[in-house]
């Protein structure tokens, strides 16, 4: 049986940390966010690296979702997705999603905003992924009829160990040790914005301990914070807990 797990996250997450756990599975593959570039595109934002990332990958939606849908590598049963959610524009289809198994990556939004902030001049709501997290949330509980798995990155901070194994069960998979650390370094499979965002990553070996993010946010982003509040403990609730 092959899964494919499509991880929806926000920006400033341990999104990509994440993906290389999943990525160490011998049984894995790993795509990093296949519709960055179609969001870029759409949209026009002048991310570092933006025309390098167009140029690179599918900006058509549709043949993103072929690919993700489609057959994975030979010897390979899991097709780990990373997504943003931000990059699930609205006028994006819904319907391929069902092919998918969905899971959400959380982080506290006071914590998202105040590393967001430093490379994403006056984010608003929207530029967080809560609202498409959530809107995909609600939809994947209907239409499913039960709770897809959600993490906050905290809690897999603070005991990867149990919260990778809830996980993986709760796709019928077995949980590894594999998945606690992996070589540092560059991979071939992280999108070509790499230089600009994995600095940090690529050093790493496995998942740092949590440690709280000091400093104060700006008035308007307080605002923006409060309207986040409510989309994040919508979701929190569901978490798997240790």
């Amino acid at each position: 049986m092959t899964h494919r797990i499509a991880m929806w996250s926000g920006p400033r997450n341990i999104s990509t940390a994440m993906m290389r756990a999943w990525e160490n599975r011998p049984d894995t593959v790993v795509v990093d966010e296949p519709l960055y570039a179609f969001y870029l595109k759409a949209t026009g934002l002048p991310h570092p690296g933006a025309a390098d990332v167009i140029a690179h990958d599918e900006t058509d939606w549709r043949r993103v979702a072929e690919r993700l849908t489609g057959p994975i590598d030979a010897g390979a049963r899991v097709f780990y997705q990373k997504h943003m959610a931000h990059h699930l524009l609205d006028d994006v289809e819904r319907d391929w999603l069902d092919a998918l198994d969905h899971a959400f990556l959380l982080r506290d939004p006071r914590e998202m905003l105040l590393s967001l902030s430093k490379v994403t001049p006056n984010p608003g709501v929207r530029d967080t992924g809560l609202p498409q997290q959530l809107e995909l949330f609600e939809s994947v509980r209907a239409r499913r009829g039960h709770t897809p798995p959600v993490l906050d990155a905290r809690d897999v901070l603070e005991n990867p160990r149990v919260l990778l194994g809830k996980l993986c069960a709760a796709f019928g998979l077995e949980f590894t040790d594999a998945m606690l650390s992996w070589p540092a370094g560059s991979r071939a499979s992280d999108g070509v914005w790499a230089e600009h965002w994995y600095a940090s990553v690529v050093q790493t070996t496995g998942f740092e301990s949590w440690r709280p993010r000091d400093g104060a946010l700006t008035p308007a982003l307080e605002a923006v914070c409060a309207e986040c509040m409510p989309l994040y403990d919508a979701l929190f609730e569901h978490r798997l807990t240790a």
